[in-house]
């Protein structure tokens, strides 16, 4: 009768594929965090023995590599990657406006992705897809690739849907600012002073980060637009 229960769970059981794995190793990151991810671990997790992964993923960098593209997988299935034939110069702003806050939703279900992205030696695929889909939206939009050039670098981490405040780090929200630091920058001190409020649910802890990640963005995108008008002599 044992025999039989065991043989029974053996068959019941899903099969260990490469996305299964990976799927789990997505599940234990966002628990955890990326140090927390061992093969040992997801074996667990998996209820198998650790050399069962390696059938289906060579080594830990190959889960790593797995992460990425699953996360870009998630970018796609949540608009960040879809084409959008009809931009043009009325609409650029609020296509990829559309986009960067699309992936920005995936990165905040999975803060270790920007981490990850930022560590990995090569570029993964599909993050170079998804840069050319943001390049070849602007420029349908009528910028010029000069332009664009100059946009890729002021958008920064932006155009993944991220800034510094979604990476991992070990400092605690809203920490005090040390009053000794302050007295050196009064013209910081006196603004914190007025703008600073408890805001517990937010990623920096003492600010509505989600509004000011959205105001700079609205920001570059308009200051973007003026300077497409001046080139194109609307202006």
């Amino acid at each position: 009768m044992p025999a039989r229960k065991s043989a029974t769970r053996t068959a019941t059981r899903a099969p260990l594929t490469r996305d299964r794995v990976l799927r789990a190793a997505c599940e234990l990151a966002d628990e955890d965090g990326l140090d927390a991810l061992t093969m040992r671990r997801l074996a667990d997790a998996l209820g198998v023995e650790a050399m069962s992964l390696y059938h289906h993923v060579p080594n830990k960098d190959a889960i790593l590599d797995g992460l990425v593209e699953l996360a870009f997988a998630e970018f796609a299935a949540e608009g960040a990657l879809t084409a959008t034939p009809a931009t043009t110069p009325e609409t650029w702003e609020r296509d990829l406006r559309a986009r960067i806050l699309a992936a920005r939703r995936v990165l905040l279900r999975h803060r270790w992705v920007p981490q990850l992205v930022e560590t990995r030696a090569a570029l993964a695929p599909a993050m170079v897809q998804y840069v050319d889909g943001v390049v070849g939206l602007m420029h349908a939009g009528g910028l010029s690739y000069d332009l664009i050039h100059h946009a890729m670098h002021a958008l920064g981490s932006r155009v993944y849907g991220f800034t510094q405040e979604l990476a991992p780090d070990d400092s605690s929200s809203g920490a005090e600012l040390d009053p000794r630091l302050m007295a050196l920058v009064p013209n910081l001190a006196a603004m914190l002073a007025e703008v600073v409020h408890d805001d517990p649910g937010s990623t920096l802890g003492w600010c509505d980060d989600q509004t000011e990640f959205e105001f700079g963005l609205d920001l570059l995108l308009e200051g973007l637009e003026r300077r497409r008008a001046v080139e194109a002599g609307e202006g």
